[in-house]
């Protein structure tokens, strides 16, 4: 089985529409994949109408957090969309998200950038607005040559020079929430450390016996260094390890299916969940 378990669609900053996301899916050889836009199920609809025959679709969202001033993005799996509080939690965070994309557009301009936002909500679309979005703009006008690399002290990154804070879950809270809707939580590419600061050993420990599930090992922003050394914290600490693509389209050089999850692991997360269950494709219903 190949198994990803971190992908966007155009519900927040992927350029794959949810159907058009779970067809590459298939396309590229995965069983199983996971849609985990930012804050928000709103794809989820659509790429089950859609899924193809031959393929699983695992249900989650991609939790913004922070910790001590460390932004901390938290993977929830296959919790029920409908339970009120975390509802709640879910719809704060993106409501935040425009006010601060409007703010660091302004900060932009002020360090002499020609962005607008209606440059940026036209890139948006209908999904959730976030750094991404700006980052795409800044290609655009040609001032980096990535989105990664708007991604710096200079421009976008956790205290850069345009960032601006917006309303973050505290990662403890996300855990206890995401469990009370049946779900089961892994942390997003805890050593990203181009990204930014990352949070600590300690933490993850904390985080561990609060009821963590796992840690994303294998990823793009991981070296090899880095995944086996991780891959001893999560022994040490009794998580699950997983590996993913976080997909996002054209937005990013990551492919489907790049970095996979053990189907074993992959079943203990099935196991532990109780408020949704994977859904098999039975070969889609948009074309």
């Amino acid at each position: 089985m190949r198994i990803d378990l971190h992908t966007h669609s155009t519900a927040s900053d992927g350029t794959d529409a949810p159907a058009e996301l779970v067809r590459n899916a298939a396309d590229a050889g995965l069983d199983v994949v996971a849609l985990t836009d930012h804050d928000t199920v709103r794809g989820h609809g659509e790429a089950l109408a859609a899924l193809p025959a031959g393929l699983t679709l695992v249900t989650g969202a991609e939790l913004s957090c922070r910790l001590d001033g460390v932004g901390v993005h938290m993977l929830a799996y296959l919790f029920d969309p409908e339970e009120p509080e975390f509802a709640r939690e879910r719809e704060l965070v993106r409501d935040d998200r425009t006010p601060r994309a409007r703010t660091m557009v302004g900060k932009l301009r002020g360090l002499g950038v020609d962005v607008t936002w209606e440059q940026v909500a036209r890139i948006a679309g209908d999904g959730s607005v976030g750094r991404p979005h700006i980052a795409t703009a800044l290609v655009e006008l040609g001032v980096v040559r990535t989105v990664s690399d708007a991604f710096t002290p200079d421009w976008l990154a956790d205290g850069g020079r345009a960032y601006a804070e917006k309303h973050e879950l505290d990662p403890f809270e996300a855990v206890r929430l995401v469990k009370a809707a049946g779900g089961v939580t892994v942390l997003a590419h805890p050593a990203a450390v181009k990204r930014g600061r990352c949070v600590s050993e300690s933490a993850l420990a904390d985080l561990a016996g609060a009821g963590l599930d796992g840690i994303e090992v294998d990823h793009m922003d991981h070296d090899t260094d880095t995944r086996a050394r991780l891959r001893g914290l999560a022994a040490e600490l009794g998580l699950l390890t997983t590996g993913s693509s976080d997909y996002h389209g054209s937005r990013k050089t990551c492919r489907l299916g790049e970095f996979t999850t053990d189907p074993e692991i992959y079943g203990e997360i099935t196991r532990r969940a109780t408020g949704a269950f994977p859904v098999p494709g039975a070969g889609g219903r948009e074309r």
